[in-house]
């Protein structure tokens, strides 16, 4: 066994679950291919145009410069990693409006056939989501800020369970 991982880098399971996905994954392509050909491919081809010629670069910049403008902090203040804090909400809210843009920006046939709601309902709520999304992040955040500080609680040592000596 620790041949194989050493070799493959997990275990037989990650293996297992990875073959699954990129079967699953080949399955939905064919019987898309089948339907609409032409769509699949124009769509395949400017979402990978559109993540990588576009929205990488804007989202990288977009964390150069958090990291940038945040670098600065006291030396004797604990050092928590808090990148991952902002990464995480601003991650979720931009998939939330990636998948809901049309609604969001009334873009869409109205929908109150399907749901009952107008379309104006949809940017409120999605702002309200991502307020939620960053005050979760923030109190956890203090949360980790508050155990770090607390007496014996260096984040240079490493807690316990996690490789800590007994």
């Amino acid at each position: 066994m620790a041949r194989f991982v050493r070799w493959y880098g997990s275990g037989p399971l990650h293996l297992l679950v990875l073959i699954a996905s990129f079967a699953l994954t080949g399955y939905a392509l064919v019987r898309l291919f089948a339907v609409q050909p032409w769509e699949v491919a124009i769509w395949f081809v400017g979402a990978a145009i559109l993540h990588d010629l576009i929205l990488l670069p804007l989202y990288s910049l977009a964390d150069l410069s958090a990291l940038s403008v945040l670098r600065h902090r006291a030396a004797d203040g604990p050092r928590v990693p808090w990148i991952n804090y902002l990464r995480v909400p601003a991650f979720l809210a931009g998939l939330l409006l990636l998948v809901w843009f049309p609604l969001v920006f009334r873009m869409a046939v109205p929908y109150r056939g399907d749901t009952g709601l107008s379309d104006s309902v949809y940017l409120g709520r999605w702002l309200a989501i991502t307020g939620v999304l960053f005050a979760v992040s923030a109190v956890a955040f203090a949360v980790r800020l508050r155990r770090v500080r607390r007496p014996g609680g260096d984040e240079s040592q490493p807690a316990a369970g996690h490789g800590a000596a007994p």
